[in-house]
Parts: structure tokens; C-alpha cells; sequence
């Protein structure tokens, strides 16, 4: 296990659900594995919670009849200075006591944690503008949810309205984001708040100043909010970037960014003061902007406008995201077996039985945690030119969130893998000992379950976009108007006299006729809500029959 050690929170309901009475932490002296209100949390539901310093060796199930040298090796170990361990989870019952021995693996060097891994239950809101409103970034991160963490259920919602600002995002937090109940919120802003043409005129410097004062002063009146709602988690996100150096058919606003960089900058400060977490995805971003563009002028993640990122930057977003939160190096499953032995060597996140082996095959059963993460090749989204997918070009998420190893040593000649009697392909004996990544092997079976979770996920992320429109109506032009959710005659009256005039309001009216009539948004509702038990119902992992079999030397 590789992971942030917030993520371990993760478990902790686990823990709670399945019964066990006794846990022992077995973790390095830097490392602080679980918050005072974890285990607050798990001493509550009678958990007996034991810490102990870190093992530099793997434990084994025969460890646990003599628990007591397996303890006194922990405290040699930590007295040593060793900060470098390996975590294994096992669980037995003795005596109808269930005990869990949780080994925790950190690795120093990896990404530090930023923001806390969502826990199950939450109800996670995105608050942003139109990159939010229209992007799929949000819906990218549930996806890794839904995939990775199938008895965890959480919501994610898309609070973004096209064309906020910080102003807008405080006058609709009550009726739009809070009235949603969540749990933990995302805000991003700053696009829209750092302006566009005047960049290009002659008073740049100080049309910049002045947008940026007037976005910090409109965030004190959201921060003085949030503030007075101490059980909500606040997240501050500093916006994907405006691209000022691709070399495009548009002109660039010089220097546009370079606010929305400040912007972030108080956005980071503020979360600092008030204790909340903070990511960015802005200068990263740009970094890869400007590695793109040494060898393609044109290359950008922030979309064709240079505002808007296509599919693939949304997924970069979503990794940011989840890198933040500590799951570099998370995978979905490892497996290694010695066909030589005939032992299973490994089985991490998954477990492997009935393991047969012949001069010519070998089989096994495997039941993994986790489902492998699909990337989805078709472009979605209005006037999305790029799929998901195509960030793997740019982020190494295969490599750092995507990997379900079996490795397979001892064997000779050519192998053919097949899952449940599906051929998934051929590979060489040195090929096997090093692994194959079957998270990149499109035709498994937990590949193609995956697939339907990603295909129902975007159906909801289609219906949802239609409440973030009726949003956009409701808070941008009948809220200011003394008519939010009014859905009267009035309201109908004054759609139809400003349409002719206002192209963004005519190509709403479609909308507007339909949830007019509460019997329509409900309807949607419930189609929603279908889709998210659909989802939580398909994700979960079976047992998996794997087989090689020698088709050459």
C-alpha cells in the first residue's frame, strides 16, 4: 500500500462495518497514520486501537501466534531509525475476536497529501464557473470513486455556473451550493474575475490591479460565509490557467494570467489563515503548457479559447486533484505468483485462490477490491474536439493510479492470458516476470464492468448539466430581476422579452419551458438518483478466473 496516510481514513468505516474489535498500527515516528478524530471515531465504536512503531520486514500469517516477538521486532526496529516499511493487512478470528494487523507502507518521497481523501458518506460540491458548469474534471474525480473505492459511496456535485465570479458564487452559495447539503466544498474562481480585452489595451497594468481588488473584495464577503459554517470542509482550488503563449489564431490577453496567478496566491493565503486545504492546478498546468510548446507552438490543455480545457485537460485537473490527495502509487491490484513454486508470492488489494499449475498452464481465482480506472475515448462535452484518454500523453496516471499488476514468474516460452474464457492477449515469459498491466488491457472483464460504470456516469453528468443551465437562468438573470425560482408568468413574461436580444438567454428557452413545471426537474432527479444506485450497484468486484496457457516456446 502506497498512499498518503490521510487516505487511511478511508477505512476506518470499514473497519466499523465489518466488526473488528481490535486494530494495531504498525507505522514509522514521522508518520502520524490516523487523525485524533479517527480514532476518536473507531474508540467509539469499540475498537481497541494500538499504535506501534515501524517493521522493516513482511509480516506473516505464522506471526500472528506469537504476536508478542512481532511487537518487540516493531519497537527494535523504530529504535533503530528505520523509516521505511511495508504494509500487509490480515485478518483472522481467534476466539470470535476479530484482530486486523495494519502494516502501513508510506513512501517519503512521494507527492505530498494536500487535501483529505473524500470518506464515505460525503457529499463533495465543486463550486466554480463555466470551466466547472460545462467540464467534466468533477465527474472524472467521482469516476476514480466509484471505480476504486466501490463500498465507499460518496456524491459529487457540479456547482458551476457559466460566467461567475467570486460575486455571483457568494449571492447563490445559500440557494444553489448549500441547499445541496455538502459535506466538503471546492471553490474556484478567477477567470472571469481577472477580465479579457483590457489586457490588450493601454492601461493593462492597472485594468489588472483593479480586477484583482475588486475579485479579493468580493471574496471577503464569501470567506465571512464560510466561515460561519465551522463543520464544512473548505477547499480552495486555484483555477486551470489562461494559456498567453500558445501560438493560436486568437489573440492572447498578455498578462491575464499572471492575475489569476495573484488570485490564486490570496486564495491559498486565505485557506492558510482559516485552516482549510488548498490546490492548485494553475501553475502546474501551465508547466505543461509550456513543455507542450517547445515542440508544438500550438499545443495547449486550456482548449482552442485558451479558457476552456478540453476532455483531456479536465482529466489532468482530476489528476492534480487526486494527487493532492494522496493517491500516486495507489493501485488497483497487485499479483505475483511463482508458477515454478506453485505459490501466490503476492496479493495486494485483491485476493488470489485456488491456484493450480501444469508444465503448460496456470490458473487461479481473483477477487480484486477495486475496479481498474476506464479512460474514455470519445470526445464529450459541447464543442470538445478531445478525449480523456489522450491526457495519459501528458500525465503519467497509468503509471501512478492506474495499475493492476500480475506478474508471474518461472515460466518459459509464450503465454496466453484469457479472463472468464475471454482471450486478452500474449505475452513472453520476461514479459510476465516484469508484469502486465491489465488496467491497459481494454477487453478484461473488470475492464468492460468498469465501462458501464463510465457509460452511467456520463449519462448523470448529462442530466445534471441540465440543473447548472436552469442554474445559470435562475441566479444570473431572474435572481437580480427579484424572481429566483419564481417559474411564474412574470417570470415567463420577462424571459420572453429579453430572449430576442440576449443569445445566451435564447438558447435556454427550451430549458426554461421544461422546468417551469416542478413534475420535469423531478423526474430528472430520480433518473439521476437511479443512475448513482445503478452505478453503486454494478462496481463492485467478482471473482475473476485467470488462466495462462503456453502457446510457444
Amino acid at each position: 500500500m502506497s498512499f498518503g496516510a490521510g487516505a487511511l481514513e478511508l477505512l476506518a468505516d470499514d473497519f466499523l462495518v465489518a466488526g473488528y474489535s481490535n486494530l494495531l498500527v504498525l507505522t514509522a515516528p514521522p508518520v502520524a497514520p490516523l487523525t485524533g478524530a479517527t480514532l476518536n471515531r473507531l474508540r467509539g465504536g469499540g475498537v481497541r486501537v494500538t499504535l506501534i512503531e515501524a517493521v522493516t520486514r513482511e509480516p506473516t500469517i505464522s506471526d500472528l501466534d506469537n504476536l508478542p516477538e512481532l511487537v518487540a521486532d516493531a519497537q527494535a526496529d523504530s529504535l533503530a531509525g528505520i523509516s521505511t516499511f511495508t504494509m500487509k493487512t490480515i485478518t483472522m478470528m481467534k476466539q470470535s475476536i476479530r484482530t486486523l494487523l495494519l502494516f502501513l507502507t508510506v513512501n517519503f518521497s512521494a507527492f505530498a497529501q494536500q487535501v483529505a481523501p473524500f470518506r464515505k458518506g460525503d457529499r463533495a460540491a465543486f463550486v466554480g464557473n463555466s470551466i466547472t458548469d460545462g467540464g467534466h474534471y468533477h465527474s472524472y474525480i467521482w469516476l476514480y470513486y466509484m471505480t476504486r473505492f466501490p463500498h465507499h459511496p460518496i456524491t459529487v456535485f457540479n456547482a458551476g455556473v457559466g460566467g461567475d465570479r467570486v460575486q455571483e458564487m457568494y449571492r447563490r452559495l445559500d440557494g444553489d451550493v448549500l441547499s445541496k447539503r455538502p459535506t466538503v466544498l471546492m471553490i474556484t474562481f478567477g477567470m472571469n474575475d481577472s477580465g479579457y480585452f483590457e489586457y490588450n489595451g493601454d492601461s493593462a497594468e492597472q485594468y489588472g490591479k483593479d480586477r484583482l481588488n475588486e475579485c479579493h473584495t468580493s471574496y471577503l464577503l464569501l470567506e465571512k460565509r464560510l466561515q460561519e459554517l465551522p463543520s464544512l470542509r473548505v477547499v480552495m482550488v486555484g483555477g486551470s490557467p489562461y494559456d498567453q503563449t500558445a501560438q493560436l489564431e486568437n489573440t492572447a490577453f498578455r498578462a491575464k494570467n499572471d492575475v489569476m496567478l495573484q488570485i490564486a496566491d490570496f486564495q491559498e493565503a486565505s485557506a492558510k489563515k482559516n485552516g482549510w486545504e488548498f490546490v492548485d492546478f494553475n501553475r502546474p498546468m501551465t508547466e505543461m503548457n509550456l513543455a507542450g510548446q517547445k515542440t508544438d507552438s500550438a499545443f495547449t490543455l486550456c482548449g482552442g479559447d485558451r479558457v476552456h480545457p478540453d476532455n483531456d485537460g479536465h482529466m489532468v485537473m482530476a489528476y492534480l486533484f487526486l494527487k493532492a490527495q494522496g493517491f500516486a502509487g495507489r493501485e488497483v491490484a497487485a499479483m505475483q505468483v511463482d508458477a515454478a513454486k506453485g505459490e501466490i508470492i503476492r496479493a495486494k488489494y485483491c485476493r488470489l485462490s485456488k491456484l493450480q499449475v501444469s508444465p503448460t498452464t496456470v490458473s487461479f481465482d481473483y477477487l480484486a477490491e477495486s475496479l481498474p480506472y476506464p479512460l474514455d475515448p470519445v470526445a464529450r462535452g459541447w464543442g470538445q474536439k478531445k478525449s480523456q484518454s489522450e491526457a495519459v500523453k501528458i500525465i503519467p496516471f497509468m503509471e501512478e493510479m492506474n495499475r493492476e499488476l500480475l506478474k508471474v514468474d518461472g515460466l518459459e516460452g509464450t503465454y496466453r492470458l484469457t479472463i472468464d474464457d475471454i482471450a486478452i492477449g500474449e505475452w513472453p515469459a520476461a514479459q510476465w516476470a516484469a508484469g502486465v498491466n491489465l488496467a491497459a488491457e481494454h477487453k478484461t472483464p473488470q475492464y468492460r464492468q468498469a465501462l458501464a460504470v463510465m457509460y452511467l456516469n456520463e449519462e448523470r453528468w448529462e442530466l445534471e448539466r441540465r440543473f447548472r443551465d436552469e442554474a445559470w437562468l435562475q441566479f444570473n438573470f431572474f435572481q437580480p430581476r427579484g424572481l429566483l425560482f419564481a417559474n411564474n408568468d412574470e417570470a415567463v413574461r420577462l424571459f420572453n422579452e429579453h430572449a430576442p436580444s440576449n443569445v445566451w438567454l435564447a438558447t435556454k428557452a427550451d430549458l426554461f419551458g421544461k422546468t417551469l413545471h416542478p413534475a420535469v426537474r423531478e423526474a430528472w432527479q430520480l433518473q439521476m438518483d437511479l443512475l448513482v444506485d445503478k452505478i453503486y450497484t454494478i462496481n463492485k468486484p467478482v471473482v475473476r478466473k485467470v488462466a495462462l496457457e503456453k502457446v510457444s516456446d
